[in-house]
């Protein structure tokens, strides 16, 4: 638990009455102020504040907690006054939570760039597409790619991530090009399994559609299905970041050239604005403008890839 984070959770709850106000002075979600007030009693091991639908009051355990935190928040403020007196360079540990795919195709290498601009600044970075407690695990940041976002987390847009679907040019040696989705319901189709039941979505000159699949294999990571699509064992729909190099040497073909898949938001996800830290606020401006200057990140899949029709 952050507990300098917590402290002033605890102190702003106070001062405004509510929880509801609170988070709005802190650009906190609401079940993020609730859970920081109830980790901080779970560690002082006292309930710090009586709650009823009408009021907020301390506890006797409160009122003696309360000036101590409010004497650790002015530490804390002369600290990183001290500090940025002497350097105003970034520094610090960053933690981050991304997929696989999105870390070992892309964010590493911008990653590496970042750390070698501001190099009093390191990343920790935790890998893996499910979901975590940013607060218990203590990450600063976590970058996904989804329409589906937590509505207890702060979410800042960075880019876009184009899909394309694909296979080997073995799979469909035997199988045969699917000429229209729907006609992926009979083929094998690895699907992803964090959603369930896949269902891939496609628009056509302003027209949408949408057709379920499945198949023999399916997995919570999109890498593992990249690897079984290159060995021939179904088609795949695939992040354009992960595919277009395979799609230029012709491991993979693209179908459906003319029906473009769902664009899913590139979102960094984070607990508050207010206690951000310098380098993660430096560093989700440099993701969003390297995104945003990429050409990976804006081509149309139907232009300029290896395609079958």
């Amino acid at each position: 638990m952050d507990r300098l984070t917590a402290a002033q959770v605890f102190v702003e709850v106070v001062q405004r009455g509510s929880q509801t106000a609170a988070a709005e002075a802190l650009e906190m979600s609401r079940a993020m102020v609730s859970r920081y007030l109830a980790e901080l009693e779970h560690w002082a091991g006292v309930r710090l504040l009586h709650r009823s639908t009408r009021k907020l009051s301390l506890t006797a355990a409160g009122e003696q907690m309360l000036p101590q935190c409010r004497e650790m928040l002015a530490l804390a403020e002369n600290m990183q006054a001290l500090g940025q007196g002497l350097d105003d360079a970034p520094r610090g540990t960053l933690r981050i939570t991304c997929s696989q795919s999105f870390a070992q195709a892309w964010l590493v290498h911008a990653l590496q760039e970042f750390t070698e601009r501001y190099p009093q600044v390191s990343i920790d970075l935790l890998v893996g597409s499910e979901a975590v407690n940013l607060v218990e695990a203590r990450i600063d940041l976590a970058l996904r790619i989804t329409n589906q976002l937590d509505p207890n987390l702060i979410a800042r847009r960075l880019g876009v991530c184009r899909s394309v679907v694909c296979a080997s040019p073995a799979y469909l040696a035997r199988h045969g090009t699917p000429q229209h989705p729907q006609e992926l319901a009979r083929h094998n189709c690895l699907s992803y399994a964090y959603f369930g039941r896949s269902l891939w979505e496609f628009e056509r000159q302003g027209e949408a559609s949408a057709v379920s699949v499945a198949g023999s294999l399916s997995a919570n990571e999109s890498m593992v299905l990249l690897e079984a699509a290159l060995a021939g064992a179904g088609i795949s729909l695939q992040p354009l970041y992960s595919v277009a190099g395979l799609l230029r040497e012709g491991r993979l073909v693209q179908l459906l050239a003319d029906y473009r898949p769902a664009e899913l938001g590139i979102h960094a996800l984070y607990g508050t604005r207010r206690q951000m830290l310098p380098a993660m606020r430096l560093l989700l401006d440099f993701i969003a403008e390297r995104l945003a200057g990429e050409a990976q990140w804006q081509i149309d899949c139907a232009g300029g890839l290896h395609s079958a029709s």
